[in-house]
């Protein structure tokens, strides 16, 4: 995974978009690298109620376009959001302390925290996810319960903390 990923927020259809962008840069005539949808997350069951949106509908979808990774999200409608804020750019940290750093960092000097890992808005404006690295391994985990668990503990965070969202998906 690249270190930084452009997330874009869609109130609904990520994953048309996602086709879209896909087949628009495969049938480029030029030489380019080949682009694909790499993954999806559907809304379970908290992440659904927390959200508004259905639950099984498409939540996240991972993209590669000309081999640059992008993560597009059905978020639903929401108020408190200007259109500069419907793109954030991932951090992918390494560890916990990586994940302290940014968040201080990013967060100082009139940054607004917000859920579940974001900076809604640092101190120019720009939308960032401090999120760890491993994190979707417990989120869309083959364990259903227990990714629910993740999910919800996720939900319920603003700075993220992989070893509270491990200990949610493992039921401790």
């Amino acid at each position: 995974m690249q270190k930084i990923t452009p997330f874009i927020w869609f109130e609904k259809g990520a994953e048309e978009a996602a086709k879209f962008y896909v087949d628009v840069f495969n049938g480029s005539p030029g030489k380019r690298k080949r682009s694909q949808i790499t993954s999806g997350l559907d809304y379970e069951e908290n992440s659904a109620a927390a959200s508004g949106m259905p639950e099984g509908s498409v939540l996240t979808v991972g993209l590669e376009l000309d081999g640059a990774g992008f993560t597009f999200l059905n978020g639903g409608k929401v108020d408190w959001m200007n259109p500069s804020g419907r793109i954030s750019f991932v951090i992918d940290c390494a560890d916990q302390a990586e994940v302290d750093y940014f968040w201080k960092k990013l967060g100082e000097e009139g940054g607004e925290p917000g859920q579940c890992g974001w900076i809604n808005h640092d101190k120019y404006g720009v939308t960032w996810q401090i999120t760890p690295s491993g994190m979707f391994e417990y989120l869309g985990g083959k364990d259903k319960a227990g990714a629910d668990r993740a999910m919800k503990a996720m939900l319920s965070m603003t700075k993220l903390d992989l070893g509270k969202i491990k200990a949610a998906y493992e039921g401790k």
